[in-house]
C-alpha cells in the first residue's frame, strides 16, 4: 500500500472513530449480551425440546448406516462424489487431507494475493467471488446429499456425472479463473475484476441449475422404517416382552416356566428348567442375564443371540429382554403400571376378534414357534391369513367346527396328522394355555373367526329380556372335546 493511501485510510479511521464507538468496551459489551441471549435460548431448547435418544451403538450391526450432522453433509457428499472418479478415488488422502488443507491455505494466502487497500464490500471483488462460489458449493452439496452418488450401474452414469460437475468441476474451474485473473497486469485490472464477478455469478448459477437437474431426475427414495426407541422403563419392558415372545418362548415358555422342548434342533425332548424362579432371578444380576442372552450357553445347547456373536439381537434389544424378565419375575422389583402388554379380557357375551384378542394371544404364546424358519409343519401364525390357511395339515381351524385340530391340541389332547398319520402333541408343548385363553380361541372359531372388532360385534348374540325385566347374558360356547 502506498504512503498516500495509508494516510487517507488513517484519516478516515480517525473520523469514523469520532463518530462511532470503540471496540472496547462498547462492541464487546454488545457481543456479550447477544452471546448470553443465544446461550439462554439453547438452554431452553435443550430443556424443553431436547434431542430424541437412539439405541446404544452396536459395532456388530452392519446394517446401520451412519449419517453425519447436517453441517458436515456437504463434506461427506464431496468425498462421495470424489470417490466415484476411477483415478482419483484410489487416492483418498487427496480428498480427505490435501484438498481441505489447500482450502485452509488459500484463506491464509488470500490477504497476500488481494492487496486492495479498500475495505468496502463493493471493492473486495476477489474475496467476495471466492466466498460466493464456496458458500454456493456448500449449500448445493448439502441439498443433494441425500441423493445416491451412483446408481449402481457400471461406469459413470448421468446421475454421477452431473453430481461430479456440480461438486468438483464447476467450483474448481471457478476458483482457477478467479485466482488466475488476480495476476493480470495493472492495465487489465478492470477486466480482471469483471471476470471475477461474472465467474462467481456464472459458476454459482451453474451449480444451482445442475443440482436442480439432479434433484429432478433422481429416483424417489425408498421410505425408511421408523426406528422405535424405548426411552422409558415402561416402553423397554413392553419391547422386551415382544422380543422374548419371538426369541425365547419356544424353549423357556411364555412365562419362563420351562418344560419339555419340542421342535428345536439339538434340544428335542430336553427338560428345560424354569427361569422365573427366585433361584434364578435373585442370584443373577442384569449384567449376567444380558451376557447369557448375548453369549449363549453352548454347553447347554443355547445359541448366542447377540449380534457380535452371530445372533440377531442388538445390545439394546437384549437390555429390553432383561428389563422384562427382571420386572415380571423378580418380586423385589415393582413393575410400572401398564408396563406389560396384556391380552384383553372378554366381556360377557362378547365375541373375540383377531385384531383385539387373538393376535396378542398368539403373539405371546405361539409366534415364537409358528413363524418362518422354525419346525412347525409350516403352520404360521404371524398374520390372520397365515393362521387360517397355512400348515401341512391345513386348515387347522374351520369356522364353527369344535373338532378343529388346533382346538384339540390346545385342550391338551393329542391329534393325528391326516397326511402322515403321526401323533401330534398338545400345544403349547411345555405348558397348556390358561383355560380362559382356550375358551377365547374356542369362542373365536365357533363365531366364524372374525378379523376386526366391527365384524365381531356384528356376530355377538343379542341379549334376551327375562320375565322380570332384566337381560339374560349370552350362553358361552362350551369347550370342545375330541
Amino acid at each position: 500500500m502506498k504512503e498516500e493511501q495509508k494516510k487517507t485510510v488513517l484519516e478516515k479511521y480517525k473520523i469514523a472513530l469520532q463518530k462511532g464507538e470503540r471496540f472496547w468496551p462498547d462492541s464487546i459489551y454488545k457481543d456479550l449480551l447477544v452471546s448470553l441471549a443465544i446461550f439462554i435460548v439453547l438452554i431452553l431448547l435443550a430443556t424443553f425440546l431436547g434431542v430424541p435418544g437412539e439405541p446404544k451403538a452396536d459395532p456388530s450391526d452392519t446394517a446401520y448406516v451412519p449419517k453425519p450432522e447436517w453441517y458436515f453433509l456437504f463434506l461427506f457428499k464431496f468425498l462421495a462424489v470424489y470417490g466415484q472418479i476411477p483415478l482419483l478415488g484410489k487416492i483418498e488422502w487427496i480428498a480427505t487431507a490435501a484438498i481441505p488443507a489447500l482450502v485452509i491455505l488459500l484463506l491464509f494466502v488470500l490477504p497476500l494475493m488481494d492487496k486492495n487497500p479498500y475495505r468496502h464490500y463493493s471493492r473486495r471483488i476477489m474475496a467476495l467471488s471466492i466466498m460466493a462460489v464456496f458458500v454456493t458449493s456448500m449449500v448445493v452439496l448439502t441439498v443433494i446429499s441425500g441423493i445416491p452418488t451412483t446408481s449402481g450401474n457400471t461406469g459413470m452414469s448421468a446421475m454421477t456425472l452431473l453430481q461430479f460437475l456440480t461438486g468438483l468441476v464447476i467450483p474448481i474451474m471457478a476458483y482457477i479463473i478467479i485466482v488466475g485473473s488476480s495476476f493480470l497486469s495493472n492495465k487489465l485490472k478492470l477486466l480482471g475484476s469483471r471476470l471475477q464477478k461474472w465467474t462467481a455469478v456464472g459458476g454459482s448459477l451453474s451449480m444451482i441449475v445442475v443440482a436442480g437437474v439432479v434433484i429432478l431426475i433422481a429416483p424417489p427414495a425408498a421410505p425408511s422404517a421408523e426406528v422405535q426407541v424405548a426411552n422409558t422403563l415402561t416402553e423397554q419392558i413392553i419391547a422386551g416382552q415382544d422380543l422374548y415372545s419371538l426369541n425365547c418362548v419356544q424353549c423357556h415358555g411364555a412365562d419362563g416356566e420351562g418344560g419339555i422342548i419340542s421342535g428345536v434342533q439339538g434340544l428335542e425332548g430336553f427338560n428345560m428348567k424354569a427361569i422365573h424362579s427366585q433361584d434364578e432371578m435373585y442370584t443373577r444380576s442384569d449384567e449376567t442375564l444380558g451376557d447369557i442372552i448375548s453369549y449363549g450357553q453352548p454347553n447347554l445347547g443355547m445359541q448366542p443371540f447377540g449380534k457380535s456373536y452371530g445372533g440377531a439381537l442388538s445390545t439394546s434389544e437384549i437390555d429390553y429382554i432383561v428389563a422384562f424378565m427382571r420386572y415380571t419375575w423378580d418380586d423385589r422389583s415393582v413393575i410400572p403400571a401398564g408396563a406389560v402388554s396384556t391380552i384383553p379380557e372378554l366381556n360377557p357375551g362378547e365375541v373375540p376378534s383377531w385384531d383385539v384378542h387373538i393376535q396378542p394371544l398368539v403373539k405371546r404364546y405361539c409366534v415364537s414357534c409358528h413363524r418362518t424358519g422354525r419346525q412347525n409343519n409350516n403352520y404360521l401364525m404371524t398374520s390372520y391369513q397365515e393362521m387360517l390357511t397355512t400348515g401341512d395339515n391345513a386348515p387347522l381351524i374351520t369356522a364353527g367346527d369344535p373338532k378343529s385340530l388346533l382346538l384339540t391340541l390346545i385342550n391338551g389332547h393329542e391329534g393325528k396328522d391326516p397326511v402322515t398319520g403321526n401323533v401330534i402333541r398338545q400345544m403349547p408343548p411345555t405348558k397348556l394355555l390358561d383355560p380362559k385363553y382356550v375358551d377365547m380361541l374356542t369362542r373365536w372359531v365357533m363365531a366364524g373367526m372374525p378379523q376386526t372388532a366391527k365384524e365381531a360385534a356384528a356376530l355377538a348374540p343379542t341379549p334376551t329380556a327375562t320375565p322380570t325385566g332384566g337381560v339374560a347374558p349370552a350362553v358361552p360356547t362350551p369347550t370342545p372335546t375330541p
